[in-house]
């Protein structure tokens, strides 16, 4: 599937996907019950494809605890508002008051990647968005207040 034409959205699950799990089943399921819980999770760590593989795993199992599911954006390049309203298939003037009213999980793969705009406008976002969960793999955490951090 062509991600370019779907705004950097990637579909949940890829034929190519290999690998081990970096994280334990108790590991797992404690950050699966802190994206239901809310707010911000971040898996932090040097490499890509660790934090990467981590992250849609946890997506590939919550879809059902988000009424309106779950929106992959993968990072392949730098990305600022624009590119994340885009991303998002949102108009820049209603971004913010659409997404308000969605139950959902927005998992950002590679936010190393994100403008220190974007951030800013992720973190006004979920101020206005009370049903909006973020899930991130980065490098570093994106410095949310309340955000949880696990470290590979």
């Amino acid at each position: 599937m062509d991600t370019h034409a779907m705004g950097g959205i990637v579909p949940m699950r890829e034929p190519s996907r290999s690998g081990t799990l970096p994280a334990t089943s108790a590991e797992l399921s404690r950050l699966l019950t802190a994206v239901r819980r809310g707010g911000v999770l971040t898996v932090a760590g040097r490499f890509r494809q660790p934090r990467s593989l981590l992250v849609r795993e946890i997506a590939e199992r919550l879809p059902s605890n988000f009424c309106d599911g779950v929106a992959v954006i993968r990072l392949e390049r730098p990305y600022g508002v624009r590119e994340l309203r885009v991303a998002l298939d949102r108009g820049p003037a209603t971004a913010v008051a659409r997404l308000a009213e969605r139950d959902m999980l927005l998992v950002l793969d590679g936010t190393e990647l994100l403008a220190p705009q974007a951030v800013a406008w992720l973190r006004a976002l979920l101020g206005a968005a009370p049903g909006l969960r973020i899930l991130a793999a980065g490098r570093y955490p994106l410095g949310f207040e309340g955000e949880r951090v696990h470290r590979l």
